[in-house]
């Protein structure tokens, strides 16, 4: 198969894909001197303004990825990971407390340190420049999730019933 369709290019059968359907040839460029008499001039540009400017589209492929926004850190790399890091951290550490409160038997008390955990998350992701690990969508959207999961978590806290104990 192979075979036949290099027969075919040769001949002037043009190619194809695997399925049969044909492909448009590639026709080399031929590079033009865009001054040279009889040359066409860039689209987009006078004769004689110059070269084309760069396009300010996206590129269709992309080569490249961007970094996330939470690989930065909250302090210079020249201090310890758990400095550098410490915004994340003492939302984990607010929360840890809330969930030890939970389990000793304060639900109430534990239900509130996490809403306010939360909520502090989503101040300290609209104040500050840079917070490390805690940043992982956009800004907006991260002061939006942490924000209302605070506030409803808060909320819940408030108006949930105390349980009875002993039963």
């Amino acid at each position: 198969m192979r075979a036949e369709s290099d027969a075919e290019n040769a001949a002037g059968g043009g190619a194809t894909k695997a399925n049969g359907t044909p492909v448009a040839p590639v026709v080399p460029a031929t590079p033009a001197t865009p001054g040279a008499p009889g040359a066409p001039a860039a689209p987009g540009t006078a004769a004689g303004a110059g070269p084309a400017a760069r396009s300010r589209r996206f590129p269709s492929i992309t080569r490249d990825t961007a970094r996330p926004e939470g690989s930065g850190r909250a302090v210079p790399g020249a201090v310890s990971t758990p400095v550098r890091q410490w915004p994340m951290l003492s939302v984990l550490t607010a929360t840890a407390v809330g969930l030890l409160a939970t389990a000793f038997g304060h639900p109430r008390v534990g239900c509130l340190a996490i809403g306010v955990a939360l909520i502090a998350a989503s101040v300290m992701r609209r104040v500050l420049p840079s917070v490390g690990m805690l940043a992982v969508r956009s800004r907006f959207t991260d002061m939006i999730t942490y924000g209302l999961l605070g506030v409803a978590i808060t909320l819940l806290a408030l108006v949930m019933a105390a349980p009875k104990p002993g039963w």
